[in-house]
């Protein structure tokens, strides 16, 4: 489908508009977003709009690399839109194609940071403040603050993990833990490029629009600095929540073998002595001795008792 959105030079705006070059000619600014176009829609990038066979090439290639390419009278960039499903951090392709007088939007899934800007601008009185890189900036600003919402809500998980008010057992707590490290993982890989993109445009000298509203794009970048930071905190939290918990585990082992060894210190003399006194031998004179049963009941005990206290004197049972 294709919507487009095309200024006249009195900025009246109109919408209902035949994609063709002598339709577009008529405009002092025009948008022209493709949301998931058929093949005639697509070709339309060649036959109308005449972009470079490369940039159109990337545009039908999913998930390229967040990237800006420069070409004679416009510039192409590929960004990525991130969202949350489920435990899954699925990332999407947005593509801009920005001229002096037009701005053209590419996208194979619906794109509620474009409708956003495209319901904004469809509403605005002042019609006359808007251009192709203004345009820009606003879906751009919309697709990055639409990172911060992913990263609250993982910070949140992480403060339930943390707490652990259910009960959990440790199995569980470390499946919830490594699938939030895993949508971390996802956002730092749209992140960073990102990142690298929009520092990239800010120290470029092609880009003479963007140095015109440089402190809106730096408002961007510094953005995208903030989500990056808060991804490699977010992973180090759950570093130390999965340590924690780790040592934790191991602290329990330790106390339960340290149990376990106390009472096998405890029985193993004493097994022994029994296990003397259970052998068949018919030449042990001990056994014909009325009391020899006290005798080794009374030093088994003693034995007991001096391992017990022993052990509790070195603060086993601490």
């Amino acid at each position: 489908m294709i919507n487009i959105i095309g200024v006249l030079p009195d900025d009246t705006v109109e919408t209902d508009v035949k994609v063709t070059e002598e339709n577009l000619k008529r405009y002092k600014w025009y948008w022209v977003d493709f949301n998931n176009p058929t093949a005639d829609e697509f070709r339309l990038l060649d036959s109308v709009f005449h972009f470079h066979p490369l940039a159109i090439e990337d545009c039908g290639i999913i998930l390229q690399r967040p990237k800006l390419d420069y070409y004679d009278g416009y510039d192409f960039y590929v960004t990525h839109i991130a969202k949350q499903e489920a435990k899954e951090i699925i990332k999407e392709e947005l593509d801009f194609f920005v001229g002096p007088n037009y701005i053209v939007t590419f996208h194979f899934e619906e794109s509620k940071e474009v409708e956003q800007v495209w319901s904004r601008i469809m509403n605005q009185a002042a019609i006359e403040k808007w251009d192709p890189y203004y345009i820009f900036y606003q879906t751009l600003d919309k697709l990055v603050d639409a990172y911060f919402p992913l990263i609250y809500t993982i910070e949140a998980e992480l403060d339930v993990i943390e707490d652990n008010r259910q009960n959990q057992s440790v199995g569980e707590l470390m499946d919830e833990l490594f699938d939030i490290r895993h949508m971390l993982l996802h956002i730092r890989q749209t992140v960073n490029p990102m990142r690298d993109l929009l520092y990239r445009m800010l120290n470029s000298h092609h880009l003479t629009e963007v140095k015109k509203r440089r402190e809106y794009f730096s408002d961007i970048y510094d953005h995208l600095l903030k989500v990056s930071e808060m991804v490699s905190s977010n992973r180090e939290v759950t570093t130390d929540i999965r340590d924690n918990y780790l040592s934790m585990t191991s602290h329990q082992t330790n106390e339960v073998m340290k149990f376990l060894t106390i009472i096998t210190s405890i029985f193993t003399p004493l097994t022994l002595i029994s296990g003397i006194y259970g052998m068949n031998f018919v030449n042990m004179p001990e056994l014909e001795w009325q009391y020899s049963y006290y005798v080794v009941l009374t030093v088994m005990l003693i034995i007991g008792l001096s391992l017990f206290f022993w052990f509790k004197k070195k603060g086993w049972f601490d």
